[in-house]
């Protein structure tokens, strides 16, 4: 079982290998080479090990075992909206919740039902978190979303025309924000969200034209998104589709998908964003 299961991951990091390098120049703001082989090699085994931790014990049995904390008075403190991505739930945050509690910082960290239901649905959630945690504190919330959790935060944005004032900022981490690659093999699952994620998919080019339509009026319309991306992220590639024009983009050298969610090149300048803002 343990070698299928890191068979799979290193089959997701062969096909990075094959088909997700080839960086174009002025890619966009912290462009980056192609991983080397020794880089993909160690990101491989990291994501083997956080991988396992959490879909063989944080994900089954400890996804509630830490509760959200909305303290009844205000710390102070700016609170925290976590949205978790594809096939995982809130377990995946277990790392920050120490610290943002520590800190004095509100959050909610949602778990999106049903797992394989469009994105649009989840909207409600993210809505129901928001309110939350600016009850909590009065102030507007930041979003920090992994993986499809950025399409799910992006597609709030579109259900409500004043969602955008809000929110204070938005944090993504590996998000597919122009599909990925490996979205060609979803349609033998075909499963609402997996199907959207897809480079091109019309969903994607929707929510664009409706970012562009009726969200933004210029191309900066993002420079309240901070975006971490990896030329390791095996799940999320290539390493452009991460990344957004006018946003913070942010590069994490060596560092796959799940990975990138426990990195401390992406949680400390996470909480620092966070505290300052």
């Amino acid at each position: 079982m343990t070698f299928g299961f890191t068979g799979l991951i290193a089959l997701e990091f062969a096909v990075l290998y094959v088909f997700g390098f080839g960086v174009r120049p002025g890619l966009r703001q912290g462009a980056t080479s192609d991983a080397t082989a020794l880089q993909l090699l160690r990101a491989w085994w990291g994501e083997c090990v956080v991988s396992f931790q959490f879909g063989s014990w944080w994900a089954p049995f400890r996804a509630n075992a830490q509760p959200d904390f909305l303290p009844a008075k205000p710390t102070g403190q700016r609170g925290v909206v976590l949205v978790h991505g594809y096939v995982c739930n809130r377990a995946i945050w277990m790392p920050w919740f120490p610290r943002l509690r520590r800190d004095g910082h509100a959050y909610v960290a949602v778990s999106l039902e049903p797992v394989f239901a469009s994105i649009d649905s989840y909207a409600p959630t993210v809505e129901a978190a928001v309110q939350a945690v600016t009850h909590a504190t009065g102030l507007p919330p930041v979003l920090v979303c992994h993986s499809m959790g950025g399409l799910v935060a992006r597609a709030w944005l579109r259900s409500g025309s004043h969602n955008a004032t809000r929110i204070h900022h938005v944090i993504t981490i590996g998000s597919p924000h122009h599909g990925t690659w490996l979205g060609r093999w979803n349609s033998a699952y075909a499963t609402s969200n997996a199907l959207q994620m897809a480079q091109n998919s019309p969903w994607l080019q929707a929510l664009e034209a409706d970012e562009m339509q009726h969200l933004h009026s210029s191309d900066t319309s993002f420079r309240n998104f901070t975006c971490f991306y990896s030329h390791c992220d095996n799940i999320v590639f290539p390493l452009e589709t991460a990344t957004l024009d006018g946003a913070d983009n942010r590069h994490v050298p060596g560092v796959a998908h799940v990975a990138m969610v426990v990195n401390e090149n992406v949680m400390n300048p996470s909480f620092a964003l966070v505290a300052r803002s």
